[in-house]
């Protein structure tokens, strides 16, 4: 007699889902996105992570991400680990900065549950993060808000009395090659859709031509659009080789790219041995804010017409993203240029308004003076138009 097994005893018992690929390790997050590849692991070290970061490591494949760092610590309800989570890459969080010493780049890492596992020995455990988990946790954030403003409020006093000179007189700024006076400036960030950005304004800068100004990365967003910068500003750490050879004369260009590096109120100026090490000149700018502000200051004290900003921060959560020290600063440079400030999304709103106004208005005259080729060629045509015309003007002259 044959006895059937009852269905339970059939099923596989569960397993977590594991994910393995190579190790990229890197504190700073935009670093280790230019180096990854699609099946990688990301190591990082990157409290509060933001939407640009994420963005970047789900554009750059990765399977997993281990964090050294709380992803969401609770200052503000940030949307990178979401971002993660919504695409599917598991987020193993707060494992502690231990693990940027044990694993290596390179090395083979799975993550297993909770655990990270390199090249089959226990490396790490943390949280492995989920939405509910990450949804709880922005929540809480919500409410601790009102400190947040307390503090920006300070540090925006404090950055207002320590850079009054550049933010009102340009102190620091240095004079440039390229004359900005009277002209539109494109001033790239790479940062949230810059790339549909620059997208919709094609037809803008092929009809305006503004001078392009690309801040670190955002010289390589314009060069992968086929676009050649102007200006590179920054801090040089996210740039390409390829965009910084720009600025070496004899290229068969008109004018080389003008590298201008930023330098802190401090004296440390973190592409300056970069810069040094290629070979190509530069400028300095001494500014305690970021690139960012650098280059919209830059723009309106050499006396831009008007500046359009690509990807850059605009809105309350965008400045949370850049920490408590970005804003205040991002903030106030806002304001000092804010008259000829304009986001990209409205110009191409605006511009692309009255291109299909312009566009539309060429197809219709076009369209009446085919017809009125065929009724000058028809003498059909020609003889029903006279008399309809000469009805009409008939039909007025009784009506009057």
């Amino acid at each position: 007699m044959s006895t059937t097994r009852p269905r339970s005893s059939l099923r596989r018992p569960h397993r977590r889902r594991r994910e393995t690929g190579i190790a990229r390790v890197d504190t700073r997050t935009k670093n280790l996105v230019a180096r990854a590849r699609p099946g990688d692991v990301a190591v990082i070290d990157h409290e509060d992570l933001d939407r640009v970061a994420a963005e970047a490591l789900v554009a750059a494949g990765v399977v997993a991400v281990v964090n050294a760092a709380p992803s969401i610590s609770g200052r503000y309800p940030n949307l990178g680990p979401l971002i993660l989570l919504s695409a599917g890459i598991p987020l193993i969080d707060g494992v502690g900065p231990l693990v940027m010493r044990k694993v290596r780049e390179g090395d083979s890492v799975r993550v297993d549950g909770e655990r990270v596992l390199v090249r089959g020995r226990l490396a790490a455990i943390g949280r492995r993060q989920s939405r509910d988990s990450v949804l709880g946790a922005m929540e809480a954030a919500k409410a601790a808000l009102g400190d947040r403003f307390e503090s920006f409020a300070r540090n925006t006093v404090e950055y207002m009395q320590e850079e009054r000179d550049l933010l009102f007189g340009g102190s620091g700024l240095p004079d440039l090659d390229h004359d900005l006076a009277g002209r539109p400036v494109l001033v790239v960030v790479r940062g949230y859709g810059y790339r549909e950005d620059l997208a919709a304004l094609r037809a803008y800068i092929r009809d305006v031509r503004p001078v392009l100004l690309g801040v670190d990365g955002g010289a390589d967003g314009l060069l992968d659009e086929g676009y050649t910068p102007d200006l590179i500003v920054g801090d040089m750490d996210s740039v390409s080789d390829r965009a910084l050879e720009l600025a070496r004369a004899g290229r068969g260009r008109r004018r080389p790219t003008e590298l201008v590096v930023h330098a802190y109120a401090d004296g440390r100026a973190p592409g300056r041995e970069r810069l040094d090490r290629l070979g190509v000149p530069y400028k300095v700018a001494e500014a305690a804010g970021t690139s960012e502000d650098v280059a919209f200051l830059l723009a309106h004290e050499r006396l831009a017409e008007l500046i359009v900003a690509v990807g850059s921060h605009g809105n309350l959560r965008e400045f949370l993203d850049k920490g408590r020290d970005g804003m205040a600063s991002t903030f106030l440079v806002r304001l000092r240029v804010g008259e000829i400030l304009m986001d990209a999304k409205g110009v191409s709103r605006l511009y692309g308004v009255g291109s299909r106004r312009f566009e539309t208005m060429l197809l219709v005259g076009s369209a009446l003076v085919a017809v009125a080729i065929i009724v000058l060629v028809s003498p059909a045509l020609r003889l029903y138009v006279s008399q309809n015309v000469h009805a009409l003007l008939e039909w007025l002259r009784r009506a009057v």
